[in-house]
């Protein structure tokens, strides 16, 4: 049997609640709704979608990315990046402006281009469950965000039943997809008696360049000798992960300990809208957490660490050799012997970072009544970065290039959170936190003399910054009738600036093309004088549905929020140096060099998901349609601009078939032309398309097949929200693919994924 965790006897004390307080001929309308599979009747989170087991099932054989998992959840949008570090965005909200959670634990992208984002860290099939908090989360839920939060978990600890002797069971998986020839597997064991369990977990990924639905670029070489690629194939889009766990449960009495080992390793994956790529990130991750259940009320607390070891550099697809004067490349194997100033060559130009975290949460649950119940909490995070590129010729050297020297971000928080059931109709919640930032860097240098004055001007200048933040959340839910339900609430959220955007610090054209985690291949620095962005949001959603809540629903969330001290970009000029000069100010195409700057920004737009039954036969089962739609209009408000990155009108529909073992789904995936561009970024637009997919799952006692065939007509795209394609060539110096082509999505791909449990 698996341990109860906070969360289900949360849910199971409010369902409670209400036969309490109106007696048996409550308590049993209350029984009868706590019977439904989905629990929603038993859900007591406010503002909160749950991406359950069933449906990751589905959704594991067809991606290798995590984020992926997130695609069907309202309100939620991807970053086109590496094959298994997609970055989540929420209601055009994404990145540091989310709250991340793997396990509990606050991960940081360790990377100029966020290439090692949080939820790259666990492989999708050792997912769980996954909690979304769209715009408006509980204080309980983190901090220094302002778009919302994603909470992420693997699997519980498992115990053997009284009586029971020793549990054995485990789990064996693997897939394949052809576009790309991607091809992975994952395994797991658990060994457990009443008390002890121990649970292995391992999975690998590998894939190569996919293809898009047609050409959009001319066939050549990657590199000089190093590969031709079609004009369809899309350049660095390969990757190789491996992720292994072992964890550690001990249960007695009220009191259950895990101490979970995490290694991730991965030895390279290309990046097709950035100028470099991963060659290798080794993280480490221990993982402690406690789960008390006192006569006073639940007790949890975990303590974490990460240390991560990342680096870039160009790999197969891309190239950065270059002979004297000429530019023309050298052939693969001849020496490059650096020489003094611009004339020499570079044998690529490697760049590391080496980021230690740590972090302590401890969270009391009181039932202050039947009526109320309370929460408080605090936590710490330490966070270490390193970002340092060594010499390598070509005007990059004798001298290690610092971007990052000594980096430190603290965060102390305390949070307290009322949560009161009214009466059966009336849910409220009312949370406040307080949180400290405190982020300083020591002193930094570039290759040379060409980087001395900026250099100078950023060590003189003042770095050691505190941020004092406050969090409010006030959230509601009313229940006018069983088949109607509302929610609404205002939050007030701050989000303090990341190392990079405060104390990245050269204008050196290679050196701001290096910090750039938007895929648009523009440069940015950083701007010491940045304050926390402060989001105000209103949000409502209206529900209806069955009485049951699980025949049918239709849920309308419309929302608004505007950001005070929104951290944007505007072009460099003036008296900086380098690449800041007053051409940059007017290029209406082509790249850009941008400093991140405090403005402020609109955005607003609405979410509409439902399901209904079609009919059901003995002959052919059980139909289903579904459907998601998704708004979002983002504006800068202090220059009228388009917010970069905001994805344009979308929509999924499909109808599920469940017969006998059989589920099939038929989808259409709708997309509206990308128009609203940011035009200080040179923003690309995009085109609007629609795309059939096919998927099939059978279940079979301990067996699950999964087929499916993604893009069915092969059509070729360009996803709004996928950035420029840097896929190939000479990316650093710009005569691989020219400006102003976007990268595009994958073709026509078969999958199949098998896994048995045993």
């Amino acid at each position: 049997m698996k341990y109860p965790s906070l969360r289900h006897r949360r849910l199971l004390l409010a369902a409670l609640i209400p036969a309490l307080l109106h007696g048996p001929a409550q308590a049993e309308q209350t029984r009868l709704g706590d019977v439904v599979v989905t629990g929603a009747a038993l859900d007591e989170e406010l503002n909160r979608t749950a991406v359950e087991a069933e449906e990751l099932r589905a959704l594991r054989p067809v991606t290798s990315d995590t984020a992926n998992l997130l695609k069907y959840t309202p309100g939620v949008s991807l970053y086109g990046a590496g094959g298994v570090s997609s970055l989540p965005v929420i209601h055009g909200l994404g990145d540091d402006r989310l709250r991340v959670k793997v396990d509990g634990m606050d991960l940081i992208s360790a990377c100029g281009n966020h290439m090692n984002a949080p939820l790259s860290y666990i492989d999708p099939s050792s997912v769980e469950r996954i909690e979304v908090f769209a715009g408006i989360a509980p204080v309980s839920a983190g901090g220094d965000s302002i778009g919302g939060a994603i909470l992420v978990e693997s699997a519980a600890p498992e115990f053997a039943a009284p009586g029971e002797g020793t549990l054995q069971k485990g789990e064996v998986g693997a897939f394949y997809r052809s576009n790309g020839s991607a091809r992975g597997g994952h395994v797991a064991a658990t060994l457990a008696n009443e008390s002890l369990s121990l649970n292995y977990r391992g999975s690998t990924a590998q894939a190569d360049n996919y293809k898009a639905g047609e050409d959009f670029k001319p066939a050549g070489l990657a590199a000089a000798g190093r590969g031709w690629l079609d004009g369809d194939e899309v350049g660095s889009t390969m990757y190789k992960s491996t992720n292994q766990s072992l964890s550690l449960g001990l249960q007695r009495d009220i009191h259950l300990l895990e101490f979970k080992v995490g290694v991730q390793d991965i030895p390279y994956q290309g990046w097709p809208n950035q100028r470099m790529d991963m060659t290798r990130n080794d993280s480490t991750q221990l993982n402690l957490d406690y789960e008390g259940d006192y006569d006073w009320g639940l007790l949890e607390a975990r303590v974490y660490q990460e240390k991560t070891r990342h680096a870039m550099q160009f790999h197969d697809d891309k190239l950065f050799w270059y002979g004297s004067n000429s530019g023309a490349p050298f052939p693969d194997g001849e020496p490059c012997v650096p020489s003094a100033g611009m004339n020499g060559c570079a044998a690529g130009m490697p760049m590391d970072t080496d980021a230690s975290n740590r972090g302590v949460r401890v969270q009391g649950e009181i039932p202050i009544s039947e009526r109320d119940l309370v929460r408080i909490g605090a936590e710490a995070q330490q966070y270490r970065l390193d970002d340092w590129w060594d010499p390598s010729g070509k005007g990059m050297w004798p001298d290690t290039f610092w971007n990052i020297r000594d980096g430190e971000r603290d965060r102390l928080a305390l949070f307290g959170e009322w949560e009161a059931r009214w009466n059966p109709a009336w849910l409220t919640q009312l949370g406040l936190r307080y949180e400290r930032v405190e982020m300083d860097t020591g002193e930094v240098q570039g290759y040379n003399a060409t980087y001395l004055a900026d250099a100078t001007a950023f060590n003189a200048a003042d770095r050691e910054k505190t941020d004092d933040n406050l969090d409010l959340a006030a959230l509601a839910r009313f229940t006018p009738a069983d088949t109607r339900t509302v929610e609404f609430g205002y939050g007030r959220k701050s989000r303090s600036p990341n190392l990079y955007e405060r104390y990245a610090w050269s204008t050196g054209g290679m050196a701001m093309r290096m910090v750039n985690w938007a895929g648009d291949g523009n440069g940015y620095v950083g701007n010491l004088d940045l304050e926390p962005e402060v989001a105000h949001t209103l949000s409502t959603s209206i529900a209806w549905h069955d009485a049951n809540q699980t025949q049918w629903e239709l849920k309308v969330a419309p929302y608004f929020t505007y950001v005070e001290d929104y951290i944007d970009a505007e072009r460099c000029s003036g008296a900086m140096t380098g690449e800041c000069t007053a051409t940059n100010l007017t290029r209406t195409d082509g790249f850009v060099y941008l400093q991140f700057v405090d403005q402020s920004a609109r955005l607003y737009g609405v979410d509409v998901s439902g399901h209904m039954p079609l009919g059901e036969s003995a002959d052919y089962g059980r139909f289903t349609a579904t459907g998601l739609l998704n708004y979002v209009r983002g504006k800068n408000a202090t220059t009228d601009d388009n917010l970069y990155n905001i994805m344009p009108l979308n929509a999924r529909l499909a109808v599920v078939q469940e017969v006998r073992d059989w589920t099939n789904t038929l989808e259409v995936e709708l997309v509206d032309a990308k128009t609203d561009v940011s035009a200080e970024r040179n923003e690309v637009a995009t085109g609007g398309y629609g795309l059939l997919h096919l998927r099939s799952s059978y279940e079979w006692k301990q067996l699950r097949l999964d087929l499916g065939i993604e893009n069915v007509l092969d059509r070729f795209y360009n996803p709004p929200l996928g950035g420029a394609y840097l896929g190939q060539g000479k990316t650093m110096s710009g005569t691989g693919v020219p400006w102003g082509v976007p990268v595009p999505g994958m073709g026509r791909s078969f999958y199949a994924g098998v896994t048995v449990q045993f």
